[in-house]
């Protein structure tokens, strides 16, 4: 699912906003070249989603954090120091051999800042909100994931009471690898559940 096959939506006045306050910046030379993308960037690919991904490893590493993550997930992250605005009330789901889990805001675009950093593009897309809950497997077949069809898969709903994230299941392949190295393989993706994890050859 590319985020350009989405049809344009209304900006809501904070994204409004945004738009007209970089604008501003670009036109006084505050703000030179490329820099917004670059802290877009590195807030959506490496800051936000790697702390999600050592709470992830560390569970895989770990059965006593797993159990407290699973538990409580907003005191177990605080644990590794992560914490803020749209992360105290953080659910952890933990996908299975037996169950994939996926998540979404149907209503707006509730997401795990904190661990996840910021929401992707067609997470706020209302296509991605309406048909995950609809036709969950159509969905993840977009992203490139199959889940059997013996096996459940279960929309979790964040809202503004619950932040869901997911613990993928560990790739096959990297029993002997330092929890250092198992964040690495963690992304975001994975963590919002439309994409599982290779497994390493």
């Amino acid at each position: 699912m590319s985020e350009h096959h989405h049809h344009p939506h209304e900006l809501s006045e904070g994204e409004v906003r945004a738009r007209a306050l970089e604008s501003l910046l670009r036109e006084k030379g505050v703000l030179q070249g490329p820099v917004i993308d670059e802290i877009i960037d590195t807030y959506t690919n490496d800051i936000g989603p790697m702390n999600g991904a050592r709470a992830v490893a560390k569970a895989w590493v770990d059965p006593e954090y797993k159990k407290r993550l699973l538990q409580n997930a907003t005191a177990a992250v605080a644990e590794l120091g992560i914490s803020g605005m749209e992360g105290e009330n953080l659910v952890a789901v933990e996908n299975t051999d037996d169950v994939h889990h996926v998540i979404v805001c149907t209503l707006c675009s509730c997401y795990p800042w904190p661990v996840l950093g910021l929401p992707p593009r067609w997470y706020k897309d209302a296509p991605y909100r309406a048909r995950v809950v609809r036709e969950p497997r159509a969905v993840l077949a977009e992203f490139g994931t199959s889940v059997p069809e013996s096996k459940p898969v279960k929309v979790l709903d964040s809202n503004v009471e619950v932040r869901y994230f997911i613990v993928p299941q560990r790739p096959k392949g990297t029993e002997g690898f330092a929890e250092e190295a198992l964040a690495k393989l963690v992304t975001r993706d994975s963590m919002v559940g439309v994409t599982v994890l290779p497994d390493v050859a």
